[in-house]
Order: structure tokens, then sequence, then C-alpha cells
């Protein structure tokens, strides 16, 4: 057997020079959408209205625009509009047609590759532009330039029967005008767009360019239009206490810090301010693109932050001769901050722009927080004393964790049998199949055990009031008999010592009552697992198990016929079906709990792979999950129940 040939029956086919295709044109970015923004689903399809959002930001970044309009008007159509100079219109020397037009049907074309029209941008790959256009059904691109109103359609991906026109005057308004339908057959999951998501992208753009004004709208509803102004004179500043506001921690301060410096064309500048939370918040930016993987601009903020706080704890004797230093971990307990740097040529990982390559960007923030904080916190000696017992507290928590951590380690290595009492095992080791279930109470418990299929289905039952981790640091973690079973049937611990390789089964799956206590459990295991044992979600581990809420059933003499529902209108649904059948009697049963169903009801309606609905737990945005465990599950009230309020009708979905 030849063990390099994977197909050894395959056809054969003469592999010459009639196999190697030419996509012309926009036909790459349609043949493989994702390679340019991602995916064709939801987050692609918001990601189009970041290309050209980001064009008219880059205007703003050299100084030439103010105000930029985004509208989403009926249809999911988009508009975007912006008081800059106009896409340059005349005729391209090399392409024979309007420069305006090779922006938006050529690929890597623009005006960012040194050609002196901008000197920071953040759409330095000379894609943006062109791919909205190849992903849409149609669009329509208005300049207004020199005196005249220029106009161009283009449909099916990018095609055009008629060049840059001019259509009017434009009577001294500047600026560039971009309408655009997103192509069904390209997005076939959804065109419709999140007015939510799209809102905390443009929100955090007009603060990270402080004094631009962002107009946008939702249009869709004629009957009840939704518009906001996004304009923040304080830029950053003003970013950190909104993100202090949303999450409802409580500032050490009254004031944020702000620090900024720069060299030659580079810029720098931060915002940090500490809280009373236990959680850790830093967001980078690199020429207004979240670097969400951080990068030299962030490394340098960290190195330069740990170093001044131990320096300064030192020099005024906070921080005593035979004292641990200070780690990055403790200083950063409770931090909120934003790096923001502009950069003449960013050099990032891939189009995602995930993380920062620039070296000369470290030496820049990191020189920069060096002087400037230590200047600050010299002249601010009670703030000063405050933020440094914080980082001394944490510090003594982590030493706390650590001697928890090596407790639990060996109390595990002396006991055979490690795995928690009430965890009833499953016979299959095969990670690919093996399933564990944490279940809401021994009663369910006991239902889930005799209703499983012992050969890959585990049940653990939990029992009493939990941890709420979003209240308590690790070292609070280590030793809680509702916590540790977890961990421990888990095999992974957690925080530095977690290591996903041990995971002991492929999905965790937290299956608990449809009711407020239910609810809550679930919410505490998610923020638990999202605390300390992040890479089960951002993995695919973690699913939330749907337990069917009623029974609909119909007698008929002895025979019965039911259906099980999930929601009110599914009953509802099942119920016109039976009546509409004819003679027999209805019956409705509401489950209160998992304990009301028997063994067999339980399997075939949440356990049984062929059958069962469940949840996957995904991180699309780890921000946004972050801020919504923060409201759920910390102190302050009023920010926890606006977002209930705001979010009591979706009860369909768990993003987080």
């Amino acid at each position: 057997m030849n063990e390099n040939n994977m197909n050894v029956n395959a056809p054969e086919v003469d592999y010459d020079e009639n196999q190697i295709q030419v996509l012309e044109g926009l036909d790459p970015v349609r043949k493989r959408p994702g390679m340019y923004i991602g995916s064709t689903g939801p987050k692609g399809l918001h990601h189009l209205v970041y290309e050209i959002v980001d064009n008219a930001i880059d205007e703003a970044l050299a100084g030439y625009c103010s105000e930029i309009k985004v509208n989403i008007l009926p249809n999911d159509i988009i508009e975007v509009s912006d008081n800059g100079r106009g896409i340059p219109v005349g005729i391209h020397p090399k392409e024979g047609i309007s420069a305006a037009t090779v922006v938006y049907t050529v690929l890597h074309a623009g005006g960012k590759f040194g050609g002196g029209g901008y000197k920071v941008a953040g759409g330095l790959h000379g894609v943006g532009a062109s791919v909205v256009n190849a992903l849409s059904e149609w669009l329509e691109l208005t300049v207004y330039k020199d005196g005249e109103i220029h106009f161009q359609r283009f449909e099916n991906g990018g095609h055009y029967d008629e060049p840059m026109k001019v259509i009017g005057k434009a009577d001294g308004r500047t600026g560039t005008t971009v309408k655009f339908k997103a192509d069904p057959t390209i997005f076939t999951e959804t065109t419709v767009y999140d007015y939510e998501i799209l809102l905390k992208r443009l929100r955090e753009q007009a603060f990270l360019n402080g004094g631009i004004r962002i107009v946008f709208s939702d249009l869709r509803n004629e009957a009840e239009p939704v518009s906001e102004v996004l304009h923040y004179e304080g830029g950053i500043r003003q970013f950190v206490e909104h993100i202090h506001r949303v999450k409802g921690y409580e500032p050490l301060s009254d004031s944020v810090i702000y620090l900024s410096g720069s060299k030659g064309d580079m810029t720098a500048e931060v915002a940090l301010m500490w809280n009373d939370s236990y959680n850790e918040d830093v967001r980078s930016f690199a020429n207004n693109i979240h670097t969400t993987d951080g990068g030299s601009h962030e490394n340098g903020f960290k190195n330069a932050l740990t170093k001044v706080l131990n320096e300064y704890g030192k020099k005024f004797n906070l921080i005593k001769d035979n004292q641990e230093k200070l780690i990055g971990d403790d200083v950063r307990e409770g931090l909120t901050a934003i790096i923001s740097v502009k950069l003449t040529n960013c050099e990032f990982e891939g189009q995602t722009k995930g993380r920062l390559g620039n070296p000369e960007a470290r030496p820049l923030v990191e020189n920069m927080v060096t002087e400037r904080l230590m200047e600050y916190l010299e002249e601010n000696p009670n703030e000063a004393r405050l933020i440094v017992d914080k980082t001394i507290n944490a510090q003594k928590a982590r030493e706390a964790a650590k001697k928890a951590r090596e407790t639990a380690r060996r109390k595990s290595a002396m006991d055979s049998a490690s795995l928690p009492g009430k965890l009833t095992d499953c016979y299959d080791k095969d990670t690919s199949l093996t399933e564990l279930y944490i279940v809401e109470g021994d009663s369910a418990g006991g239902t889930a055990k005799s209703g499983r299929n012992a050969r890959y289905q585990a049940i653990l039952p939990l029992w009493g009031k939990m941890l709420n981790v979003e209240k308590a640091r690790i070292d609070k973690v280590y030793g809680n008999e509702k916590l540790m079973p977890v961990v421990a049937a888990l095999g992974t611990s957690i925080g530095d010592d977690f290591n996903i390789e041990k995971l002991r089964y492929g999905k965790i799956v937290i299956m608990s009552d449809a009711d407020v206590d239910g609810f809550h459990i679930r919410t505490l295991m998610l923020t638990f697992f999202f605390r300390y044992m992040r890479e089960l979600i951002t993995n695919g581990n973690i699913y939330i198990a749907q337990p069917p809420l009623f029974k609909v059933a119909k007698r008929k003499g002895k025979k019965e016929t039911y259906k099980y529902a999930f929601s009110e209108e599914e009953r509802d649904r099942y119920t016109r079906e039976f009546e509409a059948e004819g003679d027999g009697v209805i019956n409705i049963q509401r489950y209160k709990g998992l304990g009301e169903m028997d063994p067999e009801q339980l399997w075939e309606t949440t356990m049984n792979p062929a059958t069962r609905i469940m949840l996957r737990v995904n991180i699309e945005d780890a921000a946004k999950a972050d801020e919504t465990f923060s409201i759920l599950m910390g102190d302050k009230v009023e920010p926890r129940k606006e977002f209930i309020e705001k979010n009591a009708g979706y009860v369909k979905d768990l993003d987080v």
C-alpha cells in the first residue's frame, strides 16, 4: 500500500496548465469570502459596515472629516455618509477609469499605501471598499467633490454598466456616500443587521476619535425610527467611564488617569482607572482597529504598569524590602484601561488584524507610561495609596490561592478516589463521545442517572447555594464544596493550572430547571467557567440542555399521542393541531422541574442525541461576555435591572 496516496481509487485527471484558474476582478472575494471578512454569518455581515465606516474614520484621522452618518434603511440597506474630501474621481493614469471605480472594483487599490493621502489609517490592505462591493447585491457610490455630484451604481458583485458620471451640483458639499445591500446568496444565514452590535462598534469609534460626531439611525421601522448621536470630546477617558458605568463598577478614584505621548509620526494615548472588582479589562487599539490579541503596544503598557507600581511602592515604603514583588496579575486586578496608538504603517497579523506587530510601538508606549504614570502617582499620593493597597491585597489573595491550590493538590494525591463521590461516571473514556451532565439537585440527578446512556454520559448533581465567583477571588474557589467537585470531575484544574488536555469529557452540559432558580444556577456556572476555565467556552465544550416546558397529549380511547413543547407558542400550536384532528381529550402537563419527568421522558426529550436540543455556549466577543457577567453577577442593582428589562424578550438563545 502506498501510504502517501490519500485516495487510490480517485479517477485520473490530467493536472496541467488547463487546471490552473485565474480569478479576475472581484471573483476571488465571492469565491472565498471568509478569507476577506472572516465568515458569511452575522459577524461577516456586520463587518461590511465596519469596512465602509473605517474609510470615513480614516478621513477623520487625516483631519478632513468631522461627521459620519450611518443609517440602516428599510430592507436592511446600509447607507454611510461622511463630510470628508470625497474619493478621488479623476481618471486613474494606469487603469484608465475613474479612481473611485478603481477603489471599488480592484483589490489592493487605495490611498493608504504611501501615496501621501493618509499618514494614519486602519484599512491598510486596500480591500475594504472593493470587498463590500463584491459581496453586495448592489452598491451605489455618490461622491461630492470639486463642486459636482459624481455617481456610479454596481450590481451583482461589483459589475457596472455605466462609468462614474456627474449627476448634479454639489453646492459646496464634500464627502462620500455609500449605499449597499448585502448579497443574500453570499450571506445565506441572515442579511438582517443587529442594531446593538453596530451601535457598540460605532460608539467605540467615537470614543477612540474624541470630537468626531457619528449619527447612527435605524430607520427600518418607519413608524418608530431610532437614532443616537455619538460624540465624546473626552475621547478614551469617557470610554473608561462608560465601561465602568455599564458594568456597575465602583471606581477607586474620582477621575480617569490619562497619559499621552508621541515620537515622530507615532502617537500613543492611554486611559486607565481601577475599580472595586477583581476583573481586568484592558483593551488595545491600533489606528482604531481593536487588537483583540494585543501586541507590542499592549505588552509595553503592561510592562510599564508593573514596573511603575513596584518602584512607587518601594520608593514610598508601601512595599517592604522583604516583600515579594508585584506581578502583572496583581497590578491589573480591577483595572480598566484603553490603549490607543496611531502609526504610519501598522503591521497586523493577518486581515483580521487581531495583533499588532510593530516593534517600535512597544518602547513608545512603555517609556511614555513609565514616565507619565510615575509623575501622576507622585502628584496624587492619596489616589496612589489606594491603587497600591489594592495591588498588595491582590498579591496576598494570589499567595492564599497558591497555598489553597497546593493543599488541594496534596489532598487529591492522598485520595486515591479523587473523583467526587456524587459523580456517576460513564464507562467510555473517548472524549469525542463522553458527556458530563451537571444537574441541579439530587432528585433530578437521580432521574438523569436512571435515564442516561451509561456508556458515554456521566451525571454530577449540584446542591445548595453556589459561590458567585464574580464577587470572590480565586482563593475562595479552592476548597469550595460546590465548585471543586466540578473541577475534580473535569480533571483540568483551574486558573494558571488549567490544562484542557486533561479534560475527561468532550461535552459539559448544564442541565437546570426552566425557572428563576434554574436560570440563576446556570448563570453562576457559566460565570465560573468564564472566569476560571474560559478555554472550555472558547473550545466549544460547554452546552446548555433545553428540557421541554410542556407535554401536550391527546388521548382517544386507550391510544395516547403526545408532543413536547419548548415554548408557550409551541404548546399552543400543538394544542390547535390536536383540536383540529377531532375527537379526543387533550391534556397539557407543565414541567416545573426536571424531577417531574421520569427517566424515559428525560432521556427522550433532553438527553438523547437523536432528539435533544442543546445550546452550545460560545464567545463571539469576549468583551461582550465579560460585560454581561459583570452586570448579571455584580453588586450594582441598576445595571442588572436595566439589562434584564432590555433583554427580557430574548429567551430562545443564549449568546455569551
